[in-house]
């Protein structure tokens, strides 16, 4: 990918998620035979409809595509013997890792090759989370690529300690969210999860199993991090820990106008000193909200009472569109005196509507387990295993207005009446290093745009793909150059260690 790109690119990121239902565009395999492989694997790989069936759906439930079989390793080495089979094969197979499979136009699936369920290698019995609570030189977890952050969490947590950069989703593995990016309203802190991590070990194209760093192989390990698993399958990582905070004054504030929604976002990313270290907000995050997306997705019903909902309502049925500004602010529960004063310092700086600031105070892990919890929601309702044609946009900051009007206000029409979110808050550059494969734009500050959205039926799908492919036209019409990468929406690193 070309990195030399302008600052007026916008970055496509199509965005993704886990196993599903059939239905759409489905691709039928080949009968093609495997190249021989290694007695050790004798029993470890399945042909069986059951297996291939299982892995030939992602998140999205837009495309199947059937491998011709499925790895179950129960070690690393296993994978590295399959990996090693092909590449010294005359006919070499493609092969593809799948963790949580949270793509959603089957950038995860491989058409009649072989699917490695890296889940297996937790069926060894010995532990694959491992915390070091030495602070000298850093506080650290030695984590299976294979392992769910919401399980890094749990094992970090017993010693007061946690990953410093998350995903708003934590039901996705440590392997797929480094190989995109991993990020949420936290990573204008801490950059992406890729600025976190402070070693690697990798199973390269030709089977060989590497460690790796910022001073060893490092050129691997740039090329890993952000980099789609088109350059080896992370196996393990050390990832970057930090005290624990023990719970979170969490807060919504309701905006009428695209410019003050926008500007104290970026105000509050670009904090520094005393003011970054006292005052501002953990996580900063924004959303778009209209009469349709407030009544029928739970994100909104979970967090507002009735009576909150009722008043957002009457302003959304007067107006189009509002935007809504998620704030967040760590603290333990000794601190609560302090941060009450950071916070109304703070809110006394913003332009949100007056009396449209909803504050929640929760702990650390209810709120990093928010996601998770709508899931359930959705998954009682049948609405989780439907298909999910997301798109996920980087938007420079001297664009996004141009982007409001050709997009939001023109193309979407102030029309969002399907279920799903749709996401825009703000990162800042110099917390990425650019020798990693993730790639975003030139400017300081760029904005994450996420369609987030769901389809209950096949109209509803086709419509919101063509409003997908209308978006991009419009990108690509305006001049922007186009850059489509695959993920979760998570990416960058740093050029020394993990930033705090």
């Amino acid at each position: 990918m070309d990195r030399t790109t302008s600052i007026f690119s916008i970055f496509f990121i199509v965005l993704a998620i886990s196993p599903s239902i059939s239905t759409t565009r489905e691709v039928i395999p080949n009968t093609t035979s495997l190249p021989p492989l290694p007695r050790e694997l004798s029993g470890k790989i399945r042909v069986d409809p059951n297996s291939t069936n299982q892995a030939s759906t992602d998140f999205g439930n837009i495309t199947r595509a059937i491998p011709a079989a499925v790895l179950y390793p129960t070690s690393v080495n296993d994978i590295a013997l399959l990996i090693q089979a092909s590449y010294s094969s005359s006919a070499p197979i493609k092969i593809a890792a799948r963790g949580r499979s949270h793509s959603t136009h089957g950038q995860a699936l491989v058409l009649d090759g072989v699917v490695i369920q890296m889940s297996s290698l937790n069926y060894g019995g010995a532990s694959r989370i491992n915390v070091s609570t030495n602070p000298d030189p850093y506080y650290y977890a030695d984590v299976g690529g294979e392992q769910l952050w919401i399980d890094v969490l749990q094992a970090t947590l017993k010693y007061g300690l946690t990953p410093v950069s998350w995903t708003d989703y934590l039901d996705l593995t440590v392997g797929g969210t480094l190989s995109n990016a991993g990020i949420s309203g936290q990573a204008f802190r801490h950059g992406p999860q890729i600025s976190n991590v402070y070693e690697l070990d990798v199973v390269t194209g030709t089977g060989e199993i590497l460690t790796c760093s910022q001073q060893v192989n490092s050129e691997l390990y740039y090329g890993v991090l952000g980099g789609l698993g088109q350059f080896g399958i992370i196996t393990r990582a050390r990832i970057a820990l930090g005290q624990a905070p023990e719970r979170v004054r969490w807060m919504r504030l309701i905006y009428s106008d695209l410019l003050k929604f926008t500007k104290d976002q970026e105000y509050l990313i670009s904090l520094k000193g005393e003011d970054m270290s006292r005052g501002s907000f953990d996580y900063v995050e924004g959303t778009l909200v209209n009469d349709a997306n407030l009544t029928t997705f739970n994100f909104w019903a979970s967090f507002f009472s009735k009576r909150e909902l009722g008043r957002i309502g009457v302003l959304t049925a007067q107006n189009a569109t509002f935007y809504c500004l998620e704030v967040v602010k760590y603290y333990k529960t000794s601190d609560a005196s302090t941060v009450d004063q950071d916070v109304d310092s703070l809110l006394k700086q913003l332009s949100f509507l007056p009396g449209y600031v909803f504050p929640k105070d929760v702990t650390y892990t209810d709120f990093l387990y928010r996601v998770h919890q709508e899931e359930e929601n959705l998954r009682a309702q049948g609405l989780w295993e439907i298909p999910h044609p997301w798109l996920n946009l980087f938007v420079p900051k001297s664009s996004i207005v141009e982007f409001d009007r050709g997009v939001f206000k023109s193309i979407l029409g102030g029309n969002y009446e399907t279920t799903g979110l749709i996401l825009l808050y703000p990162m800042i550059k110099h917390k990425w290093d650019e020798r990693t494969s993730a790639v975003i734009p030139e400017e300081e500050i760029f904005y994450t745009v996420g369609f987030l959205r769901f389809a209950t039926n096949q109209a509803d799908l086709k419509y919101l793909e063509d409003q997908n492919r209308e978006i991009l036209n419009f990108c690509n019409g305006a001049g922007w150059s186009q850059i489509t990468i695959s993920q979760q929406l998570q990416e960058g690193a740093n050029s020394r260690k993990p930033k705090d």
